[in-house]
């Protein structure tokens, strides 16, 4: 084989082996969404391996409508699996649920996933774990929704820190709707343990109206993971609200743009 063909075989090699994971907070993600609208958060989900989903409606039609997203996934030409958490429980007004949805062919669930049980005190919406498979090797992935800006999300996540020690043996990445940006003070404890933000000085939800061409209001959304058992070979965001007539159409699917990650495991 020359070189040439050996760098490509690489290349490819590399290209199918990384993980794509997409984060969307899917505001009030229930029996409000119709048909439509559900195939089209389908179509923009679709090339992906792993999917969180944060504000899935806790009441009835949360997780039927995540249950009907994974039909029409499974219509795209992959097979898909998915899981719904029990209601979050540290709030009952602010209480949802969440869900991963995932590919089959490309990772597999490992064991079943959990609400974090140990800072139902201290955390509004309890993180939602699960951990996948990936050629051989595992990641876990905390799925979190955390309090309103107004509400200061500083004070539900400086507890994160505690989290890898109290999970030793899993590799976490924390992903979803933080409200709050990366550049804050409070993610510095995860940074000195070699943690990094795929996403920097990207604003993630929607204004109420574009003003000059701008409809990004703040930057909320990120996935934190271990620089040391993770590469990360690209990350963005999906502009979908291109794809209406007005914001006011877009934001019947979400308040908040979806982000991705594409990662090899170390």
């Amino acid at each position: 084989m020359t070189k040439k063909l050996l760098v490509f075989f690489f290349i490819t090699c590399q290209a199918f082996s990384q993980t794509k994971l997409l984060s969307w907070n899917l505001e009030n993600f229930g029996q409000s969404k119709s048909d439509s609208e559900i195939a089209f958060i389908a179509n923009t989900l679709k090339e992906y391996d792993i999917i969180a989903l944060q504000e899935v409606v806790a009441g009835y039609g949360g997780a039927q409508a995540v249950a009907r997203l994974a039909d029409e996934l499974n219509r795209k030409g992959a097979k898909w699996d998915y899981a719904v958490s029990d209601p979050t429980t540290s709030s009952a007004y602010k209480t949802e649920r969440y869900a991963f949805l995932w590919k089959t062919s490309a990772v597999k669930l490992k064991g079943k996933p959990w609400l974090e049980q140990k800072l139902t005190l201290e955390i509004d919406r309890e993180p939602y774990y699960a951990t996948f498979a990936i050629a051989g090797k595992t990641i876990t992935i905390a799925n979190f929704h955390a309090i309103t800006k107004n509400k200061q999300p500083e004070t539900e996540i400086k507890y994160f820190k505690f989290l890898p020690a109290e999970y030793p043996t899993l590799h976490l990445v924390f992903v979803g709707d933080f409200n709050c940006p990366q550049s804050h003070t409070v993610f510095n404890p995860l940074r000195k343990m070699g943690y990094a933000s795929t996403l920097v000085n990207q604003k993630t939800s929607l204004k109420k109206a574009c003003v000059a061409g701008n409809c990004l209001a703040s930057e909320f959304d990120n996935v934190y993971y271990e620089t040391t058992q993770i590469k990360g070979t690209n990350a963005g965001v999906i502009p979908f609200y291109n794809s209406f007539p007005t914001l006011a159409d877009a934001r019947k699917i979400s308040d908040h743009i979806p982000i991705w990650f594409e990662f090899l495991l170390n």
